[in-house]
């Protein structure tokens, strides 16, 4: 029998626990797309609201609240589809779908994820803790929609732009007019870039009987992303003018304007792995967004 020597040891030691590892990949942490795509309209509204100063104890609130509710939002979104996951290439290595985890292992999971987030949104005011549970609400549901409701996408946009009332309802105590705006531009983008990423699995999800905005959309599926693309830079646009926004956010906004007609060069062919990488450009698109918006409180005369 081999001797286990010091070397050995350490790497037994340096490896993490298989089960953790599961642990991680149910919450999607080895693939942190999603994290940035909930992230970036926080740091939009968050910077608006507090006119390039957000308050120090909020930013680190909303930042941890991002990565615990995304990642409870996937935990929750695998133990809706495990049944569906297994039959779906891009899912079917998903720890649900291999059953390397139980379904009650995921809802404890869950459970543990949504302590988490209710203890982070106790030290904010009253207004932001109401708009929280709802945003709560928004984030479990979703993953049950898909079975009946033809345009998840939106209803995943709604869940993902929640943060942003919730972000000025904290600043300020309030929830103004150019705080819908910038809610309605992020349902707007959030549908665009997820029709992408659901282009990726339509052939697989009309097979199981799964509902998708690609499906609904059909051939017309381009023009569509189009209008809503436009329909959130418009938005964009008017959140800028709403709060006096100066020559670097609209420098952001034209980059942005560009990476969506280079997302529609690579989806117009509707090849899966292409409108994958359109999709995941879209990260590009919310830092161009922030960094104007960051940029122009920072040079503002």
């Amino acid at each position: 029998m081999r001797n286990v020597t010091d070397v050995d040891r350490k790497s037994s030691a340096a490896r993490p626990p298989s089960r953790l590892r599961e642990y991680a990949r149910l919450m999607r942490l080895d693939r942190p797309i999603g994290i940035w795509l909930l992230l970036w309209p926080v740091l939009w509204a968050l910077w608006l609201s507090a006119d390039g100063h957000p308050d120090e104890r909020l930013f680190v609130i909303f930042v941890i609240g991002t990565f615990v509710m995304r990642s409870a939002g996937c935990v929750m979104n695998d133990f809706a589809d495990r049944e569906f996951d297994p039959h779906v290439r891009r899912t079917a290595d998903r720890p649900l779908a291999r059953q390397s985890v139980s379904p009650a292992e995921a809802l404890g999971l869950f459970a543990v994820l949504a302590l988490i987030a209710l203890a982070l949104i106790i030290p904010l005011n009253r207004p932001t803790q109401v708009l929280a549970l709802i945003g709560g609400v928004l984030a479990v549901t979703y993953p049950f929609l898909k079975r009946f409701f033809s345009l998840p996408q939106a209803y995943l946009g709604a869940a993902f732009g929640w943060s942003v009332p919730m972000a000025f309802a904290a600043q300020s105590g309030s929830v103004p007019p150019e705080a819908w705006a910038l809610f309605l531009s992020v349902v707007l983008w959030t549908t665009a870039y997820d029709t992408m990423y659901a282009m990726v699995d339509r052939e697989d999800d009309l097979v199981i009987g799964i509902r998708s905005s690609a499906i609904l959309f059909g051939r017309w599926d381009r023009i569509v992303i189009a209008a809503l693309q436009a329909g959130a830079l418009g938005g964009l646009a008017l959140v800028g003018w709403m709060t006096s926004l100066g020559r670097w956010y609209w420098a952001g906004l034209l980059m942005a304007a560009v990476l969506a007609v280079h997302q529609h060069v690579l989806i117009r062919d509707r090849e899966p792995a292409a409108c994958f990488r359109a999709f995941l450009n879209n990260n590009l698109f919310g830092l161009v967004v922030f960094a104007g918006i960051a940029l122009d409180y920072v040079f503002r005369a």
